[in-house]
């Protein structure tokens, strides 16, 4: 499992340069209405030039599974990150790949995290991690909007829960408060380390991964 996910990745230049401050993930949008869309073609093209143990995550929004399977083979994804309305079912479909799973939890509210993650033990689902992210009204993510800490707070004290990854409006400012308060498994970010839509601010991305590093280190 991976602790520092830089997300939205477009370029091979930003992804060397997460790679190179010590980001353990990157991840490739294939929602084709986000402006971090990314052709599987470049995508793949880009993951080649990793250096090794830097882990491949796909980003998708209500994909089907063909079209989830068919990128994941051809960019050799190590992690499959459900972004939109996908049901346990189609976790289940995709096995015996990883799969992550975002929730976009209404404030002060992880009841529906709870049921989400009872049907998926239903039907036999594994999740490798749930994401917390912001809820935003006909928005699937990237927005810049925080997630709600204080309900995520509680996430761990739940039982048999997946590990959790922080997103939703981190930035190299905030990353550290955000670890210190919900105690997430992993971080990830994609707008708050931009200097515009889709592409990444070099300083900015050294900064949120020395930042986020550091706040893990204290909180072990």
């Amino acid at each position: 499992m991976f602790r520092i996910k830089i997300c939205g990745i477009t370029n091979l230049d930003d992804a060397l340069v997460a790679a190179d401050a010590g980001a353990d993930a990157i991840g490739f949008n294939f929602c084709t209405r986000s402006p971090r869309f990314i052709e599987p073609l470049a995508a793949r093209d880009i993951a080649a030039r990793l250096p090794r143990g830097v882990a491949r995550v796909g980003v998708f929004v209500n994909a089907t599974d063909g079209a989830i399977v068919a990128a994941a083979d051809l960019v050799a994804l190590d992690i499959i990150q459900l972004h939109g309305d996908e049901p346990p079912d189609e976790v289940r479909a995709l096995a015996p790949r990883q799969v992550m799973r975002a929730i976009r939890a209404a404030t002060n509210n992880l009841s529906e995290v709870s049921r989400y993650l009872e049907r998926c033990r239903k039907v036999g689902a594994e999740l490798v991690a749930i994401m917390a992210d912001a809820a935003v009204a006909g928005q699937y993510g990237g927005t810049g909007q925080r997630a709600d800490w204080e309900a995520w707070s509680h996430y761990a004290s739940k039982p048999r829960v997946p590990p959790l990854v922080l997103a939703g409006g981190l930035t190299p400012e905030n990353v550290a408060e955000g670890i210190a308060r919900v105690r997430p498994a992993a971080v990830d970010v994609a707008s708050g380390v931009e200097s515009e839509p889709g592409i990444k601010d070099q300083a900015k991305v050294k900064q949120f991964v020395d930042a986020a590093r550091a706040a893990f280190t204290r909180h072990e």
